[in-house]
C-alpha cells in the first residue's frame, strides 16, 4: 500500500510539474512569439548578471513576483470567500482534467506495472469534459460576486461561448468514438497504434487521417473554450474593459491567468491524444523498447508544444470577432457542419460493416 501511495505522489507531482511549467512556457512563448509577429522586442526590462535570457527573468521570476506582492482588492458589497474562491474553481479542474491523459507507454518495474498516467479510467474521456465543464462556474462566479457591470457582461458572455462550444466539441467527437468504439483514452491511443492501407501507401490510423473534419471543428471549439483571441469576448478590453476579470489583480488575476495558459496545455494533449497518436510514433512499436516509455513522453511533449505554440500564433494572427459573429460560427456553421460529418462518418462505418 505504501509503495502505491508513493507511486501516485510521484506521478502527481510529475503531471503538476509538467502542467504548470508548460503553463509557464507558455506565457514567455506567447510574449515572445507575440513580439517577433508584431515586429517588436517584447519583455527584456529585468535582467540578471547582465542578461535578460530572451526575456525569461522578466516573464518567469519578474511577473509573478510583481504580481504576488501587489496589494490585493475586494469590490464594494462583494463576498471575500466567493471572490477568492472563483480563481480556485477557474484553474482547479483544468488541471484535475490532465489526470487520465496517458503521456507514454506502461512498462514493468520488478512486478509491477507502471502507467505513465495518474488514473485509468475506462470513462476518461467524459471525466475530462467533466472537468472542463466545472471550469465555466469560477468563471460566472467571479463576474457576479464582482458587483459590476462589466464583469457581469463578460461572465454572462463566458457562460454562453462555452456552453455553446462544448456542443459542437461534444459531436464533432461522437463519430471518432464509434470508430474508437471507446471512451477510455488508453483504448483510444492504442487504435491509434495501428496502420492502414490506404492506395498502396500505408498510414498511421491517427483521428486526424480518419476523421479530418472532426479534428478541425474540435480545434476550434477547443480554442473557443479556452476564451483567447480570436475568441476572447468574455475579457474583450475594447469592449467590456476586462470582463470578468475587471475586479481582480494581484495573486487571483494570476491564477485566472494560469487558468488561461494550463488550458491551452490540457488542450493540446487532448488534441494529441484523441487525433495525433497520443504519444505513439508512427511505425515504431514503442511498447516492445526498453527505452520506450521515455521516447513516448518526448513525442506526447513535443507534440503538446507544438499545439500549444499553434494556438498562440493563431492568437496572435487574426482579429477578435463580434459577438454575433461568434455565436453565429458555432449555431450557424459549426453545429450543421458536425452533425453533418456525423451522419455521414456513422453511415460509412454501417457500410463497412455491412
Amino acid at each position: 500500500m505504501g509503495i502505491e501511495i508513493l507511486i501516485i505522489l510521484i506521478k502527481a507531482s510529475l503531471i503538476l510539474g509538467t502542467i504548470l511549467g508548460l503553463a509557464s512556457l507558455n506565457i514567455w512563448i506567447e510574449r515572445k512569439a507575440s513580439a517577433l509577429i508584431q515586429d517588436r522586442i517584447g519583455a527584456n526590462r529585468a535582467s540578471l548578471f547582465g542578461t535578460d535570457l530572451m526575456g525569461i527573468w522578466n516573464t518567469l521570476i519578474a511577473d509573478p513576483v510583481k504580481a504576488i506582492t501587489k496589494e490585493d482588492f475586494l469590490p464594494k458589497g462583494a463576498s471575500q470567500f466567493q471572490h477568492s474562491l472563483a480563481p480556485f474553481l477557474a484553474v482547479v479542474p483544468v488541471i484535475l482534467s490532465f489526470a487520465v491523459i496517458p503521456f507514454g507507454p506502461s512498462f514493468k518495474l520488478g512486478e509491477r506495472e507502471i502507467t505513465l498516467q495518474l488514473s485509468d479510467l475506462n470513462v476518461g474521456l467524459l471525466y475530462v469534459f467533466a472537468m472542463g465543464s466545472l471550469s465555466i462556474y469560477g468563471v460566472v462566479l467571479a463576474g457576479w460576486v464582482s458587483n459590476n457591470k462589466f464583469a457581469l457582461f463578460g461572465c454572462l458572455r463566458a457562460s454562453a461561448q462555452m456552453i455553446s462550444y462544448e456542443i459542437t466539441m461534444g459531436i464533432s467527437l461522437i463519430g471518432l468514438l464509434a470508430v474508437y468504439q471507446s471512451v477510455d483514452l488508453n483504448e483510444i491511443v492504442a487504435y491509434q497504434g495501428q496502420t492502414l492501407s490506404f492506395f498502396g501507401l500505408v498510414i498511421p490510423a491517427w483521428g486526424i487521417i480518419l476523421n479530418p473534419i472532426a479534428c478541425i471543428i474540435f480545434f476550434v471549439s477547443i480554442m473557443a473554450e479556452t476564451k483567447r483571441a480570436p475568441f476572447d469576448l468574455p475579457e474583450s478590453e475594447s469592449e467590456i474593459v476586462a470582463g470578468y476579470l475587471t475586479e481582480y489583480s494581484g495573486m487571483k488575476f494570476l491564477l485566472f491567468w494560469l487558468g488561461e495558459f494550463s488550458e491551452i496545455v490540457v488542450a493540446s494533449a487532448l488534441i494529441t491524444t484523441l487525433f495525433l497518436g497520443g504519444w505513439q510514433l508512427p511505425y515504431v512499436n514503442l511498447s516492445q523498447m526498453s527505452y520506450g516509455p521515455l521516447i513516448g513522453a518526448f513525442v506526447f511533449l513535443t507534440k503538446v508544444i507544438s499545439l500549444s505554440v499553434l494556438q498562440v500564433v493563431i492568437r496572435w494572427t487574426l482579429p477578435r470577432f463580434r459577438y454575433d459573429q461568434l455565436m453565429n460560427l458555432c449555431w450557424k456553421i459549426m453545429l450543421p457542419l458536425s452533425v453533418a460529418n456525423l451522419i455521414v462518418t456513422v453511415a460509412i462505418l454501417l457500410w463497412i460493416v455491412g
